[in-house]
């Protein structure tokens, strides 16, 4: 197997003239060029064994569903963690918030703390769980490619977990454990909306003073600080059938009443705040000739804030009691499946903190406060810490749920490394405030 490595020529005599040019700088607290120096070759040095790692984990096929094979990565997560001397467990579901496709069995989660010596509370959060289905991996295994490292779920998320991983055996490689605690969750159902571990997740963030989410960065390692809600309504209608043509009036038709609902709920989107709701799907009828007895629709529902979504549930829960057919029954339910995740003020200080960090190798952060896209489990993080909460921390990448193209930067691996490492450091000594 070809190995791609970065060449460091022109990185070290890069970090001294920065260090030169930067010394007058008062933007915060500047770290000994030593520091920089040491804590970026280790980072270099640590490539390969992330390598390493990420080939392990994308070798282990853990789609949402495969318990087995969530049962296998999580050993594997759990046994490296062990080797690097943290307290850990294999955490089996037991407060599970039940969605519409929420399978029987729920994968588990590895849970790992390292104490140390100093008072901040840090955590660093990934999935191990992908999309994919069982036999998928033939046909797109690990490979490294150029510049880029390929194989099934290595963007989302399997990249997240090993540089997690790798990032706590460049800290003790340091010899630094100036944190309070350092905590470490992987979890295997975020590609389902954690039903199973969303409990968890915010229970254990809500104390933390940072938690690191390690989704992919993007293309170019945007960190973000906000991200979309998604909310899910199902709306179903009970009629009663008839014959068509001989008594249609002996029916009630579920289709007329299910169109007059989705028609006064057309105009509860509210766009220029976030909020979106859109009918999707609807199934209804068994045969022409039948008035049909039932009908069903779902809608996507995105959301910028929590609030937004108690508001659109209220909504749409007053829109029903309005009938088109008084005979009819109608029934709506609506489900969080991942709330957003709104920017604060200690976020946007911690990802302010980043670019600096960055600059220290010589290199741009772009951070962004508006949300896009889907949702993450750093929105649940979110929900009961007043610290901050900061995504895509992970490496640089594309392709997330492509059957053939998913992939990983590798030149993204030495300064993801070295940005949660020094973040870490600064954060744990009382640099970043």
């Amino acid at each position: 197997m070809s190995r791609s490595h970065p060449a460091p020529s022109l990185v070290a005599p890069l970090i001294a003239s920065l260090w030169l040019a930067c010394a007058a700088m008062p933007a915060h607290a500047e770290p000994s060029a030593n520091v920089v120096a040491d804590v970026h070759a280790l980072a270099q040095k640590e490539q390969q064994p992330l390598l390493d790692t990420l080939r392990d984990l994308v070798s282990i096929e853990s789609g949402s569903k495969d318990v087995e094979g969530l049962n296998q990565i999580a050993e594997r997560v759990a046994g490296q963690l062990k080797q690097l001397g943290g307290t850990v467990e294999i955490l089996q579901p037991t407060d599970v918030y039940r969605l519409d496709d929420t399978p029987e069995k729920i994968g588990p989660a590895v849970h790992a703390v390292f104490k140390g010596t100093g008072s901040k509370k840090i955590m660093l959060i990934a999935h191990m769980d992908t999309v994919y289905l069982k036999g998928m991996l033939k046909d797109q295994p690990f490979r490294i490619d150029g510049d880029k490292a390929y194989g099934l779920g290595i963007a989302d998320d399997k990249q997240g977990v090993a540089l997690i991983l790798h990032t706590v055996a460049l800290l003790q490689k340091l010899s630094f454990r100036d944190y309070g605690t350092l905590t470490v969750l992987t979890n295997g159902d975020e590609e389902i909306s954690s039903p199973g571990w969303r409990s968890t997740i915010t229970r254990f963030a809500a104390d933390q003073d940072v938690v690191f989410s390690f989704e992919g960065g993007g293309t170019d390692g945007t960190l973000r600080l906000a991200t979309s809600g998604i909310g899910s309504a199902y709306l179903t209608v009970q009629g009663k059938s008839s014959h068509a043509g001989s008594r249609p009036e002996g029916g009630v038709n579920a289709l007329y009443e299910l169109s007059h609902q989705l028609l006064q709920m057309k105009d509860l989107s509210k766009p220029e705040q976030g909020l979106k709701l859109n009918w999707t799907v609807s199934k209804t009828g068994t045969n022409r000739n039948v008035i049909p007895a039932e009908a069903t629709a779902q809608a996507d529902a995105r959301a910028l804030k929590v609030a937004d979504f108690d508001e659109l549930e209220k909504a749409l829960q007053d829109k029903i009691k309005n009938h088109l057919l008084p005979d009819s029954k109608v029934a709506l339910k609506f489900e969080v499946r991942r709330p957003p995740l709104e920017a604060n003020d200690a976020s946007r200080r911690v990802a302010a903190y980043g670019k600096t960090i960055y600059g220290e190798i010589g290199l741009p952060l772009k951070v962004d406060e508006k949300a896009t896209g889907g949702g993450t489990d750093a929105a649940f993080a979110a929900l009961k810490t007043s610290g901050a909460v900061v995504e895509g921390m992970g490496l640089s990448g594309f392709g997330a749920h492509s059957n053939d193209a998913e992939y990983v930067k590798l030149d993204s691996i030495v300064p993801r490394l070295y940005l949660t490492t020094r973040m870490i450091m600064d954060l744990s000594t009382g640099k970043l405030k």
